[in-house]
């Protein structure tokens, strides 16, 4: 069985000082070995990712971090690490002990506080001192649920476990759908599936994969089909699908094959749906017209992986901007989790579609971008626009399309 990818799971991350029982109460949750225990004040370092079943959830991505009260050169690197979860937690468990609230405690509070993160608060340590009845009044007053535990006995872990299905994001217990809602129970969609040098020996990219699922749990049907193999493939169907969904890098050619009646759109901008803001990356695209030679543009991808040829990030959107604007552009690359604290610099950020993390982190980039006022859009919107299909791949989503014809702008 293949297991649930980390970006569809619900990230719940545990922060707090140093030795303050964070590993040993994730240890204790997952009944594992999962983080190294010790009395040892900064004994977790990086932070420690546990895939796993946790019911009532279902699957869940456990997260433990270093101490935010972490000190000196080594420990800001830590800290640094530690305040990059808060990009991508769904849940926050803060750990304190109760007779210890003060500063650091406060700060990731507010933080969390201005991200909108649903969070618990919990008093761990429970066997040596209770929280003072004010601070619990006071987290009453705000709806922040609190729990009291001993993660060596194991006291309050059910507790806990009711707190957190308490407090998970709605969304979670009732995921939206990738295209299931856009075809509908007993019609098809049409997925049109390169196999290029950068596929998978063997396999499908994820969004390809998670599309298929996605049709199945809809009870909708799914044609896969490589585009060279499309055009036949519709002359065999009775009936025209619901709706053909493509590679970005084969706009054009799957443009060209799908009759106008047919919506079309690509699987990174059913990904700006799923895991980040279409309205937002919509509006960030319409700034392509407003490039001028030198600004500089940053790519930016979620995961990791060697270039191979004719990249889509380094070669193939480079190449299509500058055809489209005319201009010489400066691009700039990052992968990961990389990405600059200072971003007044660039004129457009133009990001993959974070098919690997999950929907808060990359609601994370797109609210940074619009705190810098940087426009951010996504690949495969990139693509459309600079290829001049912008609003034939948007003909699926009515409020974006909508909006982009309010807005009066529309490519050559």
């Amino acid at each position: 069985m293949t297991p649930t990818p980390k970006g569809l799971r619900l990230h719940i991350a545990f922060f707090g000082r140093r030795n303050v029982g964070k590993s040993s109460l994730l240890n204790a949750l997952t009944r594992q070995q999962v983080s190294i225990v010790s009395p040892v004040a900064g004994t977790t370092t990086d932070p420690v990712e546990k895939p796993m079943e946790l019911l009532p959830f279902g699957s869940v991505l456990l997260i433990d971090t270093a101490g935010i009260d972490d000190f000196g050169e080594l420990g800001a690197l830590r800290v640094q690490k530690t305040r990059q979860v808060l990009e991508r937690t769904e849940l926050a468990v803060l750990v304190a002990e109760a007779g210890a609230w003060g500063n650091f405690e406060e700060e990731i509070l507010h933080e969390l506080s201005e991200r909108k993160t649903p969070l618990v608060v919990v008093f761990n340590k429970m066997d040596a001192a209770e929280p003072a009845a004010a601070l619990v009044a006071g987290f009453a007053e705000q709806k922040i649920l609190v729990v009291k535990t001993s993660a060596t006995n194991g006291t309050g872990l059910l507790e806990l476990r009711q707190a957190l299905l308490d407090a998970a994001p709605p969304d979670f217990i009732d995921s939206p759908a990738i295209l299931g809602d856009l075809v509908g129970p007993g019609e098809m969609a049409v997925l049109v599936v390169p196999i290029d040098k950068e596929a998978p020996k063997g396999r499908l990219i994820l969004p390809q994969v998670q599309s298929i699922r996605d049709l199945l749990d809809s009870d909708a049907y799914c044609l896969v089909v490589k585009e060279r193999e499309l055009r036949n493939a519709m002359d065999r169907l009775k009936s025209p699908p619901k709706l053909v969904v493509t590679d970005s890098q084969a706009f054009l050619k799957v443009a060209a094959d799908t009759p106008r009646n047919v919506p079309m759109t690509s699987f990174s901008i059913l990904m700006s749906r799923f895991k980040g803001d279409l309205l937002a990356q919509v509006q960030g695209a319409l700034a392509i017209e407003t490039l001028s030679g030198g600004d500089r543009v940053l790519i930016a991808e979620a995961c990791s992986h060697h270039p191979v040829g004719e990249d889509i990030g380094r070669v193939k959107i480079p190449r299509w901007l500058t055809q489209y604007t005319g201009v010489k552009l400066q691009f700039e690359h990052m992968q990961g989790r990389d990405f600059p604290k200072d971003l007044a610099d660039y004129k457009l950020v133009i990001h993959c579609g974070a098919c690997m993390w999950n929907r808060r982190e990359m609601l994370s980039r797109i609210l940074r971008c619009q705190q810098a006022g940087v426009p951010i859009t996504n690949y495969g919107l990139t693509i459309a626009y600079s290829l001049g299909i912008f609003e034939r791949a948007l003909q699926p989503f009515p409020a974006a399309l909508e909006y982009f014809r309010n807005a009066g702008r529309k490519p050559a």
